[in-house]
């Protein structure tokens, strides 16, 4: 065999982007180059790695076994180098947290910031994934720590509790529903709403829940931003569901109201978890540290 570690990078980030483009892209190279790197490591071997279709590609059987010895063989690269970092002046460490949507904007800025000024050698590859992704990647081995929802399946992970993670209806005063206390999410499903990105780990959960509930949000615009979100909803665009820690952030009293929702999974918290705290690499252990302190 003749990979090296180009491919098998260039190998793992197509299968997680699901296509040669974006992981080629990801991998900072030219789909020609990236296509070529494919073909060479098939040749090599003499078998197909990926199968294409018109949805994207999915792993062979064969290219199933690589990528679980490619994500083992690039974390001991990982940790070979931070353990040599102390005799090589500027080898660097890099820790790969995935968590939902509110983790990143809401409880993570300033803690990561702190964290990078305290540890100028360490680095954060820090991505947004839906909670049900993130345990996914976490028990592939595709990540070092992850935050999620606890109403998410975390068995085959340890978990560590991070924060509580309230979530809120919040509209405009005037709107029919304003009168109400507490609410079940079913019957907010007939009022329009403003939404998030659709790619927003939040947006995908709480279109989830409307299936569940057999309907479907009446999304009439997305915004970026829970600040976005909250400045719509102000001025009369729908209904939204944000975290509670959003609205506490506003920094005068809120032009509309917040209520809370009777499900259970909107009283959720949120957890640190990993497939095993005690063998996490120093660097990782670094941030969980970090993120754990009272």
């Amino acid at each position: 065999m003749n990979f090296d570690l180009t491919d098998l990078h260039l190998y793992l980030n197509i299968l997680d982007t699901g296509n040669i483009t974006a992981g080629a892209a990801r991998s900072h190279l030219s789909l020609a180059a990236a296509s070529a790197r494919i073909r060479a490591m098939e040749f090599s071997l003499g078998t197909d790695f990926l199968e294409r279709g018109r949805r994207g590609i999915t792993p062979t059987p064969a290219g199933k076994a690589l990528a679980q010895h490619a994500r083992v063989l690039l974390q001991q690269t990982e940790r070979m180098q931070q353990d040599l970092a102390e005799y090589a002046k500027g080898v660097k460490g890099q820790v790969r947290l995935l968590c939902n949507t509110t983790a990143i904007t809401e409880y993570l800025p300033e803690l990561l910031a702190d964290f990078l000024r305290d540890h100028p050698n360490l680095d954060i590859d820090l991505q947004e994934l839906p909670s049900a992704r993130i345990t996914h990647a976490l028990r592939q081995g595709a990540a070092d720590l992850g935050i999620v929802s606890d109403a998410v399946d975390t068995e085959g992970l340890q978990t560590r509790y991070f924060c509580d993670d309230p979530l809120v209806l919040i509209l405009p005063h005037d709107h029919p529903l304003a009168d109400t206390g507490t609410l079940n999410f079913s019957a907010t499903l007939h009022h329009d709403y403003v939404g998030l990105n659709a790619h927003s780990a939040l947006a995908v959960y709480l279109e989830e829940q409307a299936l569940h509930s057999g309907l479907r949000m009446q999304i009439r615009i997305r915004a970026d931003s829970f600040d976005g979100v909250m400045r719509m909803v102000a001025r009369g665009a729908g209904l939204a569901i944000v975290p509670l820690a959003a609205v506490e952030r506003w920094p005068t009293e809120t032009p509309f109201k917040s209520i809370a929702l009777k499900e259970p999974w909107a009283r959720r918290k949120l957890l640190l978890c990993a497939r095993d705290f005690a063998v996490l690499p120093g660097y990782a252990q670094a941030l969980l540290y970090a993120l754990t302190l009272p």
